[in-house]
């Protein structure tokens, strides 16, 4: 080998700068478990809210050190905030944390554009454009304007009441065609995405999370946000959600609104049907009670008080008043929110209000803490429904503490803003009202004022904020508000317990599927093997310390792909090994044999790994979260064990010959093993088609009837893993789940106190009161099983100890599902065509590439197959998703790796043995190269049982189908791909076929 020095030189740097890229990792951990400790010792179990306290506690210390030396290196000095980012960041799976992909909605940017047009055909256009999402690749855009142009007729999208508009001025005008205006609109809602990723981006920066991800998903108003390590779920949600659409209104007092309820509830009376109503009442004599206060309240004694609750379908909600010449209309339950706002808003009803009163907004407030009940407000509406102050002049704002030493919101207004806000107090004092504050539709506080109109545009938000509540949505303020609502079309919520688990088992799996593959090389290849083992450990050194280098994020998929690696790196070492063995059988000396067994084996070794690259670099584009993680570990991987493999193997192997050492290359037990083989392969391949013929027919036939188990991924829904103290049935479970939620599904996910719950329920609809409402339907479903656990405590994700409960939750709305389904098409048959191709290139004949990709064909339907044959009764997850599909394209590239190593010595026989036919080239190339083929698979098997045994149970399903399809995928490379191939080329080339 050339340049030994620059190899070794190379060799030395490469592992010093990733020693030091992983000691930052090793110092925050070491800093991060002190915070922790500190936070235990200061704040007891017993106290109220501890874990909360902790989480803050810990918080608290670490930003105290933020900017403090904590690494001294010698001539480099860092502080925690240069470790920290230094640090390898490790994915949800790991460390908890939760990932969401956001829609912006560019239905609600569209309407903006059009100034809240009425035009018939615009917002039917819109309606469309919804419904076609459903089912659509294209961009809500791009179904808009088809939809437009469908029912348009003589109708511009320049027309004054469409997009010809003030806010457009001087970009559309009415001369324009639809042409041009669809490209200034395409121009204002990408500004509009952009405007919502910058103030997302603010929002994250402002929360405070270690190493988050935020990213725009091409042009369809998707933006990507992971957030490592958090633990209040709720509280992110609500950040990335909130539009922070701040606004001022005036208040009516609500006892002004008393008489308009009564009459509202005899209309109602009339049109409301006794079917379609949710109130229960238990007794009679609750009724009466209650019938008698509305009674009292009203000052009516028309009411009967016999009346039951279909009679009054207002009043029968109401849960009483505000205080005299308050801004509280009434009060109701947050289950009847939806309800009572459609009673109030029906033409009929609204029809009984006065000329004065036309306009009047109903909104509800903020609910207490631990309450039930929320006030509603009626506030001074207008024909534009435009308040008459927004959030667009506030400049400033600071989370603060109130008169009562409660946590407030201050602001700062512009001097627009001021100058409005003085005229606003001013007549809200004179005439001994309120004002409203308003944030996404909701009431935060609607204050008096006592001392006169207030100048200089200072403000103040109160309500019921917990501090954390107080802070963010100062942070939101400030960071702007969203051009249009966001939903969370798909979220993955992962426990810390969880993550910690997934940590102890993932690093089991790793040493031992690590001491397995090392001593397996000492068994097999003696002290060569030791060798191989040595530049195997230098390996995962690299790989880690390439990962932390470039900022990537460990997953537990990422450590499965490290851990596959390994079975790779060996498969590098054992073709070297392998060819060496031949050179020494055919005669040559050990010096000589170990430099063309290398040279030799360069071929080979770069076809399998270029393949198994292709598909893992699809995989990577493809992929996202997770999966992403996978193939970035599986591609730098490939690279270092190319490294390791080909040249510190080779500098190890020369240093110990060079000095004299003799080496076997293998052991007493191995010595002769596969040595003398002539296997006729090509002869037992109709008895081979047979069986593979059987296999796919029983596999189509059970795709066909059983059909796959898919996962939420592909058809959209929620997911929920819990955990509870004893031991569950399933089936039973499943029962209770059915009558909540009408279908869902309970499986046993890992061990038997462990279920993965599904459901369909409203899984079309997106936002997080849905996301609440199933959250609570799930806890009374499964109460009786919860030993007393309480709601809070089963959906609360900061415990990092946490033994029952919700451990995650995914959720994909059906619209991104067939995004998925297709992205995973596309990376399957793309990865087919590329190494198509790559083969056709390497080896100038199409029909190589046929046998191969036929053979991967086969792979994917039996697997498929036993999937779909055993899915209903295995103890585990076998899910069609994301992961499946990452396991499919691995076996593509593991078998064409097989497949690959095969063609290529068949090509270096057709050059050797001229005068051999080709059907003995064939048989002997398989023949020859069984030793690796059995070798590789078997130890790559061994890591991959390791893995299945002892890693975690989200992977399981995972690693079943890798395991399946690398034994196929060996089967298939032998009887075949090969055999394939043979049969593809005609009688008449195979006499003329050359290399």
């Amino acid at each position: 080998m050339q340049n030994k020095g620059l190899v070794k030189l190379f060799a030395i740097l490469f592992g010093l700068v990733s020693i030091y890229q992983l000691s930052f990792t090793f110092k925050a951990n070491q800093i991060e478990n002190k915070a922790k400790e500190v936070a235990i010792s200061k704040i007891p179990d017993t106290e109220a809210d501890y874990r909360e306290k902790r989480s803050n506690d810990e918080a608290s210390y670490l930003e105290s050190i933020a900017k403090d030396t904590v690494f001294n290196m010698g001539i480099a000095k860092y502080t925690y905030n240069e470790v920290k980012e230094k640090a390898m960041n490790l994915g949800l799976d790991l460390k908890g944390g939760i990932n969401v992909i956001l829609q912006i909605s560019v239905k609600d940017i569209l309407k903006g554009l059009a100034n809240n047009t009425k035009n018939p055909l615009f917002n039917k256009a819109l309606d469309d454009a919804t419904n076609l999402q459903k089912n659509s690749q294209n961009t809500y855009l791009d179904d808009f304007f088809i939809s437009f142009d469908k029912i348009k007729g003589d109708t511009k999208l320049a027309s004054p009441d469409i997009f010809y508009t003030k806010a457009l001025d001087g970009e559309i005008d009415g001369s324009m065609t639809d042409d041009q205006v669809k490209k200034v609109i395409a121009t204002k809602i990408d500004e509009s995405i952009t405007s919502a990723f910058e103030v997302l981006r603010k929002r994250i920066d402002e929360f405070g999370v270690t190493s988050p991800n935020i990213q725009r998903l091409g042009s369809s108003g998707r933006i990507l946000v992971e957030l490592p390590g958090v633990k209040d779920v709720e509280r992110a949600s609500t950040l990335l959600q909130s539009t922070a659409q701040l606004e001022f209104w005036d208040a009516y007092k609500g006892e002004q609104f008393l008489p308009f309820i009564q009459q509202a509830n005899e209309v109602l009376k009339e049109i409301v049907d006794v079917k379609e109503k949710n109130t229960e009442v238990e007794n009679q004599d609750e009724e009466n009670a209650q019938d008698a206060k509305i009674d009292d309240l009203l000052g009516e004694t028309s009411v009967d008080s016999t009346a039951t609750a279909s009679n009054n379908p207002l009043i029968d909600l109401w849960r009483g008043t505000g205080y005299q010449g308050g801004p509280v209309v009434g009060r109701f339950e947050i289950k009847d929110k939806e309800t009572v706002l459609n009673y109030l808003n029906m033409p009929q009803v609204r029809a009984l209000l006065p000329a004065e009163q036309r306009y009047v907004k109903f909104v509800f407030g903020k609910p207490e803490a631990n309450s039930e009940i929320v006030d509603l407000y009626a506030l001074a509406g207008n024909r534009e429904n435009v308040p008459q102050l927004s959030g667009a002049v506030v400049v400033d704002a600071r989370q603060d503490y109130g008169p009562t030493g409660k946590p407030a919101v201050s602001m700062q207004m512009n001097a627009k803003g001021a100058k409005i806000w003085e005229e606003m107090t001013g007549k809200a004092f004179s005439e001994g009202s309120q004002i409203a504050i308003v944030l996404d539709n909701v009431v935060y506080s609607a204050p008096g004022v006592t001392t006169g109109p207030i100048s200089g545009g200072n403000s103040e938000i109160s309500g019921n904020f917990t501090l954390n509540e107080a802070i963010d949505l100062a942070n939101v303020l400030r960071a702007g508000k969203l051009p249009a609502h966001a939903d969370i079309i798909s979220s993955e919520v992962v426990g810390p317990s969880l993550g910690q688990e997934a940590i102890d088992s993932g690093t089991m799996s790793f040493i031992i599927a690590l001491v397995l593959v090392l001593v397996w090389m000492i068994v097999y290849y003696g002290k060569v093997g030791g060798f191989a083992d040595i530049a195997m450990m230098l390996n995962i050194l690299l790989i880690f310390g390439v990962l932390s280098g470039l900022g990537a994020v460990l997953t537990l998929p990422g450590i499965a792909g490290i851990v596959l690696t390994i079975g790779m790196s060996v498969d590098a070492n054992v073709i070297i090994f392998e060819r060496i063995r031949e050179e020494i059988a055919k005669g040559k000396g050990q010096k000589e044999a170990i430099q063309d067994g290398f040279s030799n084996a360069l071929s080979s070794i770069l076809d399998a790994n270029i393949t198994t690259g292709l598909t893992a670099l699809i995989l990577f584009v493809f992929g996202t979260g997770p999966i992403k993680g996978f193939a970035t570990t599986l591609l730098i991987g490939i690279l270092t064990s190319l490294f390791t493999a080909i040249f510190i193997t080779r500098l190890l192997i020369d240093w110990y010959v060079n000095k004299g050492g003799k080496l076997q290359f293998s052991t007493a037990l191995t010595k002769n093993l596969f040595r003398n083989i002539n296997i006729q392969f090509l002869r037992k391949r109709k008895v081979a088609y047979i069986v593979s013929g059987t296999f796919i027919l029983i596999s189509l036939g059970s795709l066909f009837t059983n059909g796959l188990d898919q996962g939420v991924d592909f058809v959209g829904g929620r997911t929920y893993k819990v955990r509870f103290a004893q031991d569950v049935n399933a089936t039973e479970i499943t029962g209770k789940l059915v009558d909540e939620f009408g279908s869902a599904d309970a499986k046993i996910a890992g061990d038997a106190n462990q279920l993965k719950i599904t459901t369909k329920y409203k899984v079309n609809e997106s936002s997080a009161e849905v996301d609440e409402e199933i959250r609570m339907k799930l806890y009374n479903a499964l109460q009786p099983y919860l030993d007393g656990v309480s709601y809070e405590d089963f959906v609360d994700y900061s415990n990092v100890n946490k033994e029952v409960g919700m451990m995650e939750q995914f959720k994909v709305s059906p619209t991104i599902a067939d995004d998925i389904k297709q992205a995973s098409f596309w990376a399957i048959l793309g990865s087919l065509i590329v190494v198509f191709l790559y083969i056709l290139l390497r080896f100038k004949k199409w029909q190589f590439s046929l046998g191969a990709v036929l053979a991967v064909f086969h792979d994917v339907l039996i697997t498929l197959g036993v999937f779909s044959l055993t899915y209903k009764f295995m103890p585990f997850g076998m899910e069609i998703d994301q992961a499946f599909i990452a396991a499919i394209l691995t076996v593509i590239g593991y078998s064409l790796n097989d497949t690959v190593i095969v063609f290529d010595r068949v090509r270096e026989y057709l050059a050797e043995h001229t005068t051999w036919n080709f059907e003995k080239v064939v048989d002997v190339s398989l023949s020859s190269t069984l030793g690796r083929t059995l070798n590789t698979s078997s130890t790559t098997l061994v890591v991959l049982l390791a893995i299945f045994i002892f890693g975690g149970e989200s992977i399981r399903g995972f690693m079943f189908a890798l395991i399946v399809g690398i034994v196929v995928g060996t089967y298939s490379s032998l009887f075949i791909a090969t055999p394939l191939m043979y049969d593809s080329i005609s009688k008449a080339e195979k006499k003329k076929i050359k290399s």
